[in-house]
This record gives C-alpha cells, structure tokens and sequence, in this order.
C-alpha cells in the first residue's frame, strides 16, 4: 500500500502508493484511497513534502522497520498450514464472497506497494524536490522498476508458493503500469504465475460497479477463481470495501474485522502516505496544502 500511497502518493503500504494513481473529489464518502491532484510545487522549509521527512528515513534507515515487516510475513508464514486445512477458511468478507469456495484454489491477495515493493525512493524524490506526488513522476518511477521487495515478503511468497498457494497482487498501480510492475516483482525474487494474477486499477469485473479506487470488485474477481487464504496490505481498503473514509467509519470498521487481522488479514506499516491522511481534512484534496496540514495538526492528540 494500494497505491494504494501520506502526503499521498499508490497506488498502489508504507510509504505508500497501494494505491498509488488516483485524484479522487471530495466528500465524506470518498474512495478510501484517493489520491491527490498535482498541487503547486512548496518551496518553503514547512512545505507538505518534508513533513513526510521522518517517515521516509524511517522506512529506509531504521532496523525498527525492517524487524516488523518481517516479523508480519514470518508470523503470516506460520498460520499458513492451518489456513490450507481448514476448508471453510476465507480472507473474503461475506459481501464479497459470491460463491463457494469448495474445490477452488488456494490464493493470498497482497498489494503492491508499501506491501510487496517498497516506493520510498520516490517518495526521497519529493522530498529532495520539495515535489508533491503527481502522476507523471510516478509512471516514470514505475518505468524505472528499480523498487525493492519489503523485506520479508519474497520468503513468505515463495514459501506460500511451493506449497501450491497463488500470489495475486491486486494493486492501485493503473492496468497500463502493468508490464513494468510485473517485471518489477519478478526482478524482485516474487512469484508471478502468469500475467492474470496482477489486477489493476482500471481492470474490468463484469456485473460489478467500482467505487473510485477501492478494490471489492477486483477482490470478488479473485474470489471467483480461488479460495482467499490470506490478504496483506498497508491501509484498511487493502482489505474490505471502505465506505465511509472518516475517522469514526474507519474505526467502526477496524472494531468489526478487529480479530481478522493476525490470522487472515496482515496489515503492514504505512508511514509515508495512506487513506488514514485525506480522513483528517474531509478527503478534500483541492484544500491547499496550507489547509490540510492545519487540519492535521489539529487533529493532534496533546494530551492537555
């Protein structure tokens, strides 16, 4: 993470882009993952994209990140076998789950970015350039294919793939990105079966409507063919269809799937960016940037 991605990027976590192309209007309601439009570039020392200066360096530099995102894939890793056994088991939420699941395949879903390949280069680059995400340097990034595996995920998928388990990378990164992103994986060290186990924005699902960026009609795609095992991401639409992206809709959605998360659904850290920014300022990215971040901060807790 969709990206999908907080000065925003997508996309298709952490760091962001699950969900990573996306310019989404305003509204409480919003795509849980939209993106911003291409803003003036800041050139002020408090611009938008330094702000997001400690969460860059965090995923880059530090051994704390390192250790969780391993210590997600490995804990994954070992309820993976139960998963296998228990035939009734599904990452898919009722509402997506159109079908039975006996005799079908077993698949996990991960996102791509900030989940599976890790964006903070691009992310440096806005920071470097006093820069805000914009399209035209994110396919450019993606063209470049030079993102790396998050670390623990290439031991996780090709664990998951030797014991017949399909990877499906159902990403934020738009279909046309599609040829890059898969070279990306498998110069990467993950499995890619074949070119239908990546879905993409844009990606067509007959009988279903999307809903800007989210990924239900993608998910229920997936689970036409196989039996969701498990699903990671890095923000909440990785997971289930986010109607309402407000503070209260995304926690009284946590509190319903609360014990999903550690057994089928793996949630990975996504400092730089994600869904959780546009619901402090009303998703309204046309707010200039001076507006959202004072909106963020005041939705700092201080404690007094």
């Amino acid at each position: 993470m969709t990206a999908t991605r907080t000065l925003l990027l997508s996309c298709c976590t952490v760091l962001a882009l699950a969900a990573c192309k996306r310019t989404e209007p305003a509204a409480p309601a919003a795509s849980a993952e939209a993106k911003p439009a291409i803003q003036p570039v800041p050139t002020t020392p408090t611009a938008a994209a330094d702000d997001n200066l400690n969460a860059v360096l965090w995923v880059q530099r530090s051994a704390e990140y390192k250790a969780l995102s391993e210590q997600t894939y490995r804990a994954a890793a070992d309820h993976l076998d139960a998963a296998l056994k228990e035939k009734h088991w599904d990452a898919l939420v009722p509402d997506e789950r159109g079908n039975a699941t006996t005799g079908l395949k077993p698949a996990v879903i991960l996102d791509v970015d900030e989940t599976v390949l890790d964006n903070s280069p691009y992310q440096a680059r806005l920071i470097a350039d006093h820069a805000q995400y914009d399209e035209v340097t994110w396919d450019q990034w993606v063209a470049e294919k030079k993102a790396k595996a998050v670390p623990g995920v290439v031991e996780f998928a090709k664990a998951a793939n030797a014991k017949g388990v399909t990877l499906l990378y159902i990403s934020n990164r738009a279909v046309h990105l599609k040829e890059a992103t898969l070279a990306n994986l498998r110069q990467a060290g993950l499995p890619v079966a074949d070119d239908s186990v990546f879905l993409g924005l844009g990606t067509n699902v007959p009988g279903c409507e999307q809903n800007g960026t989210e990924k239900n009609c993608r998910r229920k795609l997936a689970g036409q063919q196989y039996r969701v095992l498990m699903q990671f991401g890095d923000q909440l639409g990785d997971f289930t269809q986010v109607i309402a992206n407000t503070e209260d809709g995304r926690q009284q959605l946590l509190d319903k799937y609360d014990d999903w998360f550690g057994e089928r659904w793996w949630m990975l850290a996504g400092p730089t960016y994600g869904s959780w920014e546009p619901a402090l300022f009303n998703n309204d990215w046309e707010q200039p940037v001076d507006a959202r971040r004072a909106a963020k901060r005041a939705a700092l807790d201080l404690a007094r």
